[in-house]
This record gives C-alpha cells, structure tokens and sequence, in this order.
C-alpha cells in the first residue's frame, strides 16, 4: 500500500491552492487525492499505538478513531450547513464497507485461495448488530415519512435513537473486550500484517500530524463541494454517499483486501464488518449531538432509496457471514449490487 504515498504530493498542492485561491474544482480534486493517504497515515498510526497498548486498549482506540478520518469531513460539512452530504455519506460508507469492501475482498481472496473461513459465531454477531443498527436508523425516517409535518418530534426522535445506538456501541465493545483470546489474534493479525512497527512516539506524532493534515484538507474539500456539485455533473447526494467514504476510507480498505489476499478472513471480516457497525452506532450518533452543539441540527431522516439499500445490503451481508466460509462467486455478487446502486444514486437527484 505505499504507492498511496504517492498522492502526498497534493497535499502541498491543495494548501497552496487554497492560499492562492485557485478554481474551487481544481481545489476539490486535489484535496480528496491528498485526504487519501492522510486518512491511511491516520489509520496506520492507530493501528500502531493499538499494537502497544495492548488488546483491550488497543480494541478502544481502533473503536473510537477507526472512522476519525470521515468523522473530521462530515463535521466540516455540518458547519458548512451541507446536511444531506452528512447523512449521505453514512449510508455510503455503510453500504460500501459491507458491499464494495467485503465483495472486493471475497473475490480477491476467494480467487487466491479458494473457499476460506472465518469465525462464523464473531461474523454472525456483527453482522446481526449490524442490522439491528440500520433498521435504528431507519425508525426517524420512517416516522417522518408518515408525519411529515411533525419535525419537531423527529428532532427528538433522532436524539433519543443516537442516544440508544451509543449505549448499544459500548455494550458491544464490553461484550467483544471481555472476548481476549479473540481481540489477542486480531492483534496479531495486525502486526503480522504491518511487520516491524512504529515506537510509541513515532506512532503518536503521526496521529497527531495526520489528524491537523486531515481537518486542513477537509476544509478545503467541503468548501469546494457545491460548486464542484454544480459544475461536474455530480450531485451532492452523490459526492456524499460515493466519493467522501471512498476519500476517507482507501487506506482502510485496501487493509481488508490485503488481509484476504492473505487467507486471513477473520481480520478481512472485522474490517469491513466492524467499520460499518462503527459509523452506524459510533459516527452517525455524535454527528447527531456535535451538530446540535455547532448550531445545525441533524436528523437521522434519510430517502426511502437509502433505506432500501442500507437493508438490502446489510441482509446480503448477514447470509454471507452467517455460514462461516465465503467463495470468490459471492464477492462477485456483492461487487455488482454495489455497482447498480451506484449507478442509481449518480442519476438520483436530491
């Protein structure tokens, strides 16, 4: 994965054209390429310090800065009054982890190793809480849709369900902390698949540089969205539910990827499976109370079409997970799902 690095070089491009005031366009483009290994630097560093800290220790730091990257855009889009990108963006890194992530990583490893295995009981867990999160989401938007003209309640609503989902958020991570042996071979994975690591100091350096690189860039990225909305022929709803989670998430994704390649599902699974839960029952609750803190409320209301495909996906993934063992035919499948819906959502207009 370091051909990422590559792209570092527009990050002083980005910055610089911002100074100089540069085409809004040229100023989106840049900055989501520089976001890119920014948010892998930002992933890596946790990794690391998660390796030192031991398995428990560990498991809450990738618990609470796994998404940081994302989490740092969408708090920029709601200063920036760009509420529909917010909630956008929750539903494509959901429906992205569970379809394009977890297909990709199927089909790669499944093509490498043939039918591969992973823990059916640890899969099947999240993949059930998984659920269990997107239908909590879609109660604020089926109420609104059936009163439309009670906003205010929905506000509530909204509050109360981000409340829920957090508290649901710890107890699972208690319930998967108490679980050692697991998280110890996870841990493992991780070293074995990163090599030699970082010292302490390096690794919170990194996260500390990354972090400050990352809310600079986003700036600049949210402040170019409208106009690159208006004159590249994307929508905001698609800037939102494609493109931000893929700038915020490469990094990450190509650790899933990698880990199947290598015949090692359990920690592909966790990835995918584990960042999709985190943005539903992690991400999307403190965006609900941050904007509320910042002067711009968010609703957990979202469009009937981001309801059906935020079920649809994550039922998919709950059978794959279900049996314990994945074949290069069902990442296929999820890899073309993935594709129709992304196809709807550029001609969707919202």
């Amino acid at each position: 994965m370091k051909w990422i690095n590559i792209l570092l070089i527009f990050v002083p491009i980005a910055i610089i054209g911002e100074i100089l005031h540069w085409s809004p366009n040229l100023l989106f483009i840049t900055s989501a390429l520089a976001i890119i290994p920014a948010a892998g630097f930002l992933g890596r560093a946790t990794e690391e310090l998660a390796v030192h800290t031991g398995p428990r220790v560990g498991g809450l730091l990738n618990a609470t800065l796994g998404n940081a990257a994302e989490l740092i855009i969408t708090i920029f889009a709601i200063r920036a009054g760009l509420l529909d990108l917010v909630k956008a963006s929750i539903t494509g890194s959901i429906v992205g982890n569970i379809l394009l992530v977890l297909g990709l990583s199927i089909l790669v490893g499944g093509l490498k190793n043939g039918t591969q295995r992973f823990n059916r009981t640890e899969a099947g867990i999240n993949a059930t809480q998984l659920l269990l999160a997107v239908l909590a989401l879609a109660v604020p938007s089926l109420f609104f849709f059936a009163h439309t003209e009670n906003f205010g309640p929905v506000e509530s609503l909204s509050l109360g369900t981000a409340a829920a989902m957090l508290i649901i958020y710890i107890l699972g991570l208690l319930f998967v902390f108490r679980s050692s042996e697991t998280n110890a071979e996870l841990v493992h994975e991780v070293e074995e698949d990163h090599g030699q690591g970082w010292p302490v100091r390096k690794s919170i350096a990194v996260l500390l540089g990354a972090t400050i690189l990352v809310a600079v860039l986003s700036e600049v990225l949210v402040g170019g969205v409208e106009y690159a909305a208006a004159t590249l022929g994307l929508s905001e709803f698609f800037i939102g539910i494609i493109v931000v989670p893929l700038v915020g998430n490469v990094a990450e994704h190509l650790v899933a990827v990698q880990a199947a390649y290598k015949n090692k599902m359990d920690l592909s699974m966790t990835v995918s499976l584990g960042s999709s839960l985190q943005i539903a029952l992690f991400v999307a609750p403190v965006l609900v109370f941050l904007s509320l803190l910042m002067g711009n409320p968010l609703t957990l209301v979202f469009n009937q079409f981001e309801i059906v495909a935020l079920f649809g996906g994550t039922l998919i993934a709950a059978f794959v997970a279900l049996d314990g063992e994945s074949q290069w035919l069902e990442g296929a499948q999820l890899l073309a799902l993935y594709t129709i819906l992304a196809m709807a959502f550029f001609f969707l207009q919202v």
